[in-house]
């Protein structure tokens, strides 16, 4: 096994608990840089569930694939990996259909989750 790859698996872990927890308790501040409201229930709800809840589960599956609890490393590590390319390659297809924006908020998370899930890759 790699010897960065638990730290690597932790580290983006602690990442996914720190976001999921933020948007918890502060929804409309986590969507703010990307001009999006969360003034209504509906939307708070939405940003709670998305970003928070699935923050925290993909926090607690990178957990356990760091302590490589049930075997289960390679499998998660693939799946959380695949999940933040895919949400780089949405920022790809963004940038193709829509105007150019500054480096932030944007591209400043499509580096990060682009390195995030090609970090995880390597730790399969």
């Amino acid at each position: 096994m790699n010897t960065v790859a638990t730290p690597t698996i932790a580290v983006i872990g602690v990442f996914f608990l720190a976001m999921g927890t933020y948007a918890l308790i502060s929804p409309g501040a986590l969507v703010a840089p990307f001009r999006l409201s969360a003034q209504a229930p509906e939307s708070r709800s939405e940003v709670r569930a998305v970003y928070g809840g699935f923050g925290i589960a993909m926090a607690g599956v990178l957990g356990a694939a760091a302590l490589d609890i049930g075997d289960i490393r390679s499998g998660a590590v693939i799946t959380v990996g695949l999940a933040l390319i895919g949400m780089a390659g949405g920022r790809l297809v963004s940038r193709l259909l829509d105007t150019p924006v500054g480096f932030y908020p944007i591209w400043f998370y499509f580096w990060i989750e682009l390195a995030a899930g090609t970090a995880l890759f390597l730790c399969a």
